[in-house]
């Protein structure tokens, strides 16, 4: 397990340094930040000139990219155009974010997963039927439509919590915004978990487990859940850096100072600072849940053994 541990971690090196270059060449190529620092009053070239030696970007593309990979392990992730440390609007933005994704997570594992057995376990009939219908709806309605809706008739209409969160974004007012974060994946979740299960309940080890009398609870938790779990388990891992990278439309909708608004505060405003330090995190975060999915693997199943 170790040396599995210690082989991934360094794969993750190029992917971080591939991703984070990538990004890097899109934000800062395909814009002029110093223009958009000015608005649309045209800077004085004597101070422009200036500010891009003071930002580095009087230099190449790759070795912008050198200086800003040195500064990150410094700690330093740059200044917002608001003069602004980017690691300020890290450490408010990222607690926000981090809950809202927990809530919807909880969501997407309890309901999804037991939505997933049931309708497994009873595939062909009517609850079978009724649930592939409801999260075929759930998927295709677009998350800014669902979240309105439910905002206006569960907060406005029926007034059964606040339509939007408050600057503390405390976990009880994160409930709603989290339900609709995790609407998609819940359904996505549902219907994996129901194929998986309906597959595996046909299974050799199911009817052996079954002829040998063991309860009907034992047999579902214990073998058949247990089994039917991977690929839930590596939709679920990677949909972690997802629903936090792609939590801008439900953070605009709920008012929630989140990662998803200070993205489209700095895609908006052109603040590559921002965006690109912002995003370099969303990368780490996708690369520890893949390496946390992948050692959770053993976990569900024994015969998985790393070497």
């Amino acid at each position: 397990m170790g040396r599995y541990v210690i082989r991934r971690l360094l794969q993750m090196i190029p992917v971080f340094i591939g991703s984070t270059f990538l990004i890097f060449i899109m934000v800062y190529a395909l814009g002029d930040p110093v223009a958009a620092l000015f608005g649309d009053k045209a800077p004085d070239p004597a101070t422009a000139a200036r500010i891009r030696k003071d930002l580095y970007l009087d230099r190449p593309l790759w070795e912008q990219y050198v200086h800003y990979m040195g500064q990150i392990f410094k700690g330093d992730f740059g200044t917002a155009f608001n003069g602004q440390k980017v690691t300020e609007l890290m450490a408010t933005a990222f607690p926000v974010t981090l809950r809202l994704t927990l809530v919807a997570i909880f969501f997407e594992i309890v309901i999804g997963i037991t939505l997933g057995v049931v309708s497994g376990l009873r595939r062909g009939k009517a609850i079978d039927t009724t649930l592939l219908v409801l999260t075929l709806v759930v998927i295709s309605v677009p998350t800014f439509v669902t979240g309105y809706v439910i905002q206006f008739v569960l907060g406005v209409k029926w007034g059964w919590v606040r339509p939007t969160v408050s600057a503390n974004a405390t976990l009880d007012e994160l409930i709603l915004p989290g339900i609709v974060l995790a609407l998609v994946s819940l359904a996505y979740v549902t219907r994996l978990s129901r194929t998986s299960i309906a597959e595996n309940v046909k299974a050799d080890y199911v009817r052996t487990a079954v002829a040998k009398g063991l309860p009907r609870r034992r047999i579902i938790t214990r073998h058949l859940l247990r089994n039917s779990l991977i690929p839930v388990v590596t939709f679920i891992g990677t949909d972690i850096g997802a629903l936090m990278g792609g939590a801008i439309i439900t953070e605009r909708i709920f008012n929630i100072h989140g990662v998803g608004y200070q993205l489209y505060q700095g895609i908006l405003r052109n603040n590559s600072p921002t965006v690109v330090g912002f995003v370099t995190i969303l990368v780490i975060v996708f690369l520890v849940a893949n390496l946390l999915v992948d050692l959770l693997y053993a976990v569900l199943d024994p015969r998985i053994r790393y070497a």
